[in-house]
């Protein structure tokens, strides 16, 4: 492992007000939102939204990276260009999404495990090889009666530790994802207290495994209300419970925070990743960044349709959020811009 290699990197990807973007969706999942929009479920559907994707112009002025799936970054554009050469050659980093998934927990009903440890090495030295200079696993927790369990917690986050540390022998910036999942009644209250658990958590199993702060970056939830609590949360509120939450729990050698979306809608992202750099900016020890999915690409997705007549129209609304989370991060988003 080449540690200044690692470092800069770790650094780039946060730098400049820029965010990620994480297009890592699995074939199921991708499916299920074209499926909704009436776009063909195919491989080659898959590589034409993908494509539409990385060939934005100006993308790079507000994305850093892209997280791909293992079926993007081993398939090319029309041209022949790899997806992870032409995510490079657009001034970007490529990165790759390595864990297979959440699945039941033994022993643990309602609990999610997160798979993919088996054979590890040996696919982050494949990615490492095709171009991907960071990978991205996430771990997911619910909020509920009795919900997380300690075993689920802990089983977690020594899977996250564990990964990372083998993406840093690699070469690879791991990017660290424990998601509290925004489903359920769960109050900010709850929530904030499960958010430090679980972090606090996560951060001692990397110490343990001893993977390098300064050279991974953190993936987490904000800290908000269950959709179906009846008392949602202000923009302000969602952004001093947030930062306070990260303030006890995230040490300040990790060199940046790329929050997930989650499924919040575009805007509301956007309002309140903005709110945390207004209220907080210059207490912050670490980059408050994003590495948004739908809250990004959701747009663009409903105007392509699958269809190469709408590619311009989509990547005018790609662009557009993007520069929204970009605007986010220097505290100047305003809603007016999304009237422009």
């Amino acid at each position: 492992m080449n540690t200044q290699e690692l470092l800069d990197a770790a650094r780039t990807l946060v730098a400049g007000d820029k965010g990620l973007l994480a297009m890592d969706e699995s074939n199921p999942t991708c499916n299920k939102r074209f499926a909704a929009l009436g776009i063909p479920q195919t491989e080659e559907a898959r590589r034409a939204y993908r494509a539409m994707i990385v060939t934005t112009p100006g993308l790079a002025e507000s994305i850093s990276g892209a997280i791909l799936y293992d079926e993007t970054i081993r398939r090319q554009k029309n041209d022949g260009t790899a997806f992870a050469n032409a995510i490079a050659d657009a001034g970007m980093i490529p990165g790759i999404k390595v864990d297979t998934g959440a699945k039941d927990m033994a022993g643990h009903p309602r609990e999610k495990i997160t798979e993919g440890l088996d054979g590890l090495r040996g696919r982050l030295a494949e990615y490492a090889q095709m171009g991907a200079r960071f990978a991205k696993w996430r771990a997911v927790l619910a909020v509920g009666d009795g919900l997380p369990s300690r075993g689920c917690i802990e089983a977690n986050a020594q899977a996250l530790a564990r990964y990372a540390a083998l993406c840093q022998e690699a070469g690879l910036v791991p990017v660290v994802e424990p998601e509290v999942l925004l489903d359920g009644a769960h109050t900010l209250a709850q929530c904030f207290e499960v958010t430090e658990e679980v972090l606090r958590t996560v951060f001692h199993q990397l110490y343990t495994q001893r993977v390098m702060l300064e050279g991974m970056l953190l993936k987490p939830n904000m800290v908000l209300p269950g959709l179906a609590c009846p008392q949602q949360a202000t923009v302000d509120e969602v952004a001093d419970a947030t930062v306070r939450c990260l303030l006890r729990a995230v040490p300040a050698a990790v060199p940046g925070i790329a929050f997930l979306s989650g499924g919040q809608s575009s805007e509301l992202a956007s309002a309140r990743l903005n709110a945390m750099h207004v209220r907080f900016k210059s207490r912050l020890p670490w980059a408050l960044s994003f590495s948004f999915a739908r809250a990004i690409q959701q747009p663009a997705l409903e105007i392509w349709q699958g269809k190469a007549a709408n590619v311009e129209a989509a990547q005018q609304a790609l662009l557009h959020r993007a520069r929204c989370n970009r605007a986010a991060r220097r505290g100047e988003y305003d809603a007016a811009m999304e009237r422009t």
